[in-house]
């Protein structure tokens, strides 16, 4: 079986061994870094499933590598996973508006890290998995088979937690969504304190639907609703 494939990058040296020692454990392929440039070049050169990546790195910070990934079509859809001591509210925030799918604070749960992994992982094959299916609503359209969204016949910019949680969406119109709910179907685990992870996500995806974005009702109190109607 092929093994998925880890980028490390972080210039700690002991969470470096630490990281390497527990991700080849638990199966993976890992490199490992310890800047942003030569994070990105490796991850240009590699095209891991998963990257671990620190914020406060020599040459090129996380934040710059994050930004750089997200808005290549060729790199876009690698999982970035910020594991970082940076933990203010507003950090995450500018985190997830860049384009991080998940996000960790140090001192950090080694096995939560690795469950987070997994499930990262996990929903990328789940995803690979749908069936050629189009869904379509006046000048929206989802492939799910591609995983592309257009809006009025044009190809919008999702990042691949943008297009699962619009997936989720699809495929329970007019149902109330919790952010439990939702925590656990797109980024496949359930945490305490990460209700605004899902509100961040859902503020940038309601941005990129422009004119439909009321599509995305808020049920005060409950969660979210997809209401096409």
């Amino acid at each position: 079986m092929k093994k998925s494939k880890v980028l490390v990058i972080e210039d700690e040296e002991d969470i470096q061994n630490l990281l390497l020692m527990n991700l080849e454990s638990a199966g993976y392929r890992v490199l490992v870094t310890d800047n942003g440039y030569d994070g990105l070049r490796i991850a240009q050169e590699e095209m891991p499933e998963v990257i671990l990546l620190d914020l406060m790195l020599p040459h090129m910070d996380g934040l710059e590598v994050c930004r750089r990934l997200k808005s290549s079509a060729k790199l876009k859809h690698i999982k970035v996973i910020m594991v970082t001591a940076k933990g203010e509210e507003v950090d995450r925030i500018v985190g997830f508006e860049l384009g991080a799918d998940d996000y960790v604070v140090k001192p950090f749960s080694v096995r939560e890290l690795m469950l987070r992994i997994k499930a990262i992982i996990r929903r990328e094959g789940d995803g690979e998995a749908n069936t050629k299916q189009i869904w379509k609503h006046e000048g929206l359209e989802f492939d799910f088979a591609a995983m592309q969204f257009r809006l009025d016949g044009k190809n919008i910019n999702l990042t691949a937690t943008e297009l699962k949680l619009l997936a989720e969406f699809i495929q329970n119109q007019g149902k109330v969504l919790s952010r439990e709910y939702l925590l656990n179907h797109v980024w496949g685990y359930e945490f305490d304190g990460y209700a605004r992870t899902v509100d961040t996500h859902i503020r940038r995806l309601r941005v990129k639907l422009g004119r439909y974005a009321d599509i995305i009702v808020t049920s005060r109190g409950l969660g979210y609703k997809f209401n096409p109607d």
